[in-house]
């Protein structure tokens, strides 16, 4: 799977929207989001208000990237 901040920059790219534009939505500074293209993770908080943004569930893609079936690389996990 490519890193969540890849996902989110093709996101913002194939709605045709700026980087200015993005910061602005979230209130943050425009090295923030070239910062967040660079990331493998990113805050739940944050990932929900840039879900909201783009109006692109990306929880439900990275949830789609779980592993089915075999739970047996869970144990210890706590729950």
């Amino acid at each position: 799977m490519e890193p969540i901040g890849t996902l989110i920059r093709e996101e913002l790219e194939r709605q045709e929207r700026s980087v200015s534009w993005f910061a602005r939505k979230l209130s943050c500074d425009r090295s923030n989001i070239y910062r967040l293209f660079q990331k493998h993770s990113v805050d739940t908080a944050m990932l929900m208000r840039i879900s909201v943004v783009l109006g692109r569930d990306f929880f439900a893609e990275l949830s789609r990237n779980l592993p089915q079936g075999d739970t047996s690389d869970t144990e210890g996990v706590a729950k």
